[in-house]
């Protein structure tokens, strides 16, 4: 089986895995062969652009059904996506038909090519919203996954340099601020998606619309809600009131999934900077000017 990586994988795990990831892609098609071998399915072919951290490829299954097949380097942590996904059985969120090894999910195969990106804003925020309602469950007894305030934690200690910036010093401080007081009390403690966005739900048959791709974490729904927040972000800066229309979608998302408004703020405002930094780290300063200047309307 011969084929090149997409770009945006690549890309994606070299920035946030460096020389492990370049090993693990260095390595393909291997993990790929194995799993299509052990699971004995059929490769129609790999999606792309795909996502930042795994290789998807739509397959058949013994049995001739469709499947899709996803196969993620060990470090990062398909074991938790599958076990979230397992938990959440088909319940707002792509089903999990079985595992193929410890790096590998086979999937209910989905519409890859049609994301709630593809709807109306308004339209594609509603049905996000409804979507992720349902995956905030309580998390499975004995689970490994880890909590907003360690992934945050994780995530404040990579900012910390970012405080001496001219450009995003003011922000990082702030953004840190919020988490330190966002994390201070006993807040919720659900399943959380952890990466949700409107491109990480596709169109499916067995339900109009399925959450894909997740991160999972247990916390508050306020963290998980933050990144859709900020969809279609190159819009938001790009219209004339984009500053107003992103504090409007805080109240309104908020207020539709019962979140307390400050608190979405908060996380809001930190995972903005917090991916603004990021980008800056890698190098994607549009990217990243794109990111603070949303984060400082907040």
């Amino acid at each position: 089986m011969a084929f090149e990586p997409p770009q945006r994988l690549v890309r994606g795990l070299g920035e946030t895995h460096g020389d492990v990831a370049s090993d693990w892609l260095a390595a393909l098609p291997g993990p790929v062969e194995r799993a299509v071998d052990r699971a004995s399915l059929s490769p129609d072919r790999v999606v792309a652009p795909g996502g930042r951290s795994s290789l998807v490829l739509l397959v058949h299954r013994p049995d001739g059904s469709p499947a899709a097949l996803k196969v993620a380097p060990p470090f990062a942590r398909p074991d938790l996506e599958g076990a979230a996904l397992a938990h959440w059985n088909g319940w707002g969120a792509v089903r999990l038909l079985d595992g193929a090894g410890e790096d590998a999910l086979v999937l209910e195969r989905l519409h890859p090519e049609v994301s709630l990106r593809s709807l109306p804003e308004a339209k594609a925020l509603l049905e996000a919203a409804g979507t992720l309602r349902r995956l905030w469950v309580e998390p499975p007894a004995g689970h490994g996954f880890e909590s907003v305030a360690e992934r945050s934690a994780r995530q404040a200690a990579a900012m910390e340099p970012y405080r001496a910036d001219p450009v995003a010093g003011a922000l990082t401080a702030a953004a840190l601020a919020a988490r330190k007081e966002l994390t201070s009390d006993g807040a919720e403690t659900l399943l959380l998606h952890g990466a949700f966005r409107q491109g990480k739900v596709l169109a499916g048959d067995r339900a109009p619309w399925l959450a894909v791709g997740p991160e999972p974490l247990v916390g508050e729904r306020a963290y998980d809600l933050a990144r859709l927040v900020r969809d279609r972000v190159e819009d938001l800066v790009g219209a004339s009131a984009g500053a107003s229309i992103a504090r409007r979608r805080v109240n309104k998302l908020a207020d539709s999934l019962d979140v307390d408004r400050e608190r979405l703020r908060g996380w809001t405002l930190f995972r903005a900077v917090e991916s603004g930094t990021r980008a800056l780290t890698a190098g994607r300063r549009q990217d990243a000017e794109l990111l603070l200047e949303f984060a400082s309307w907040l």
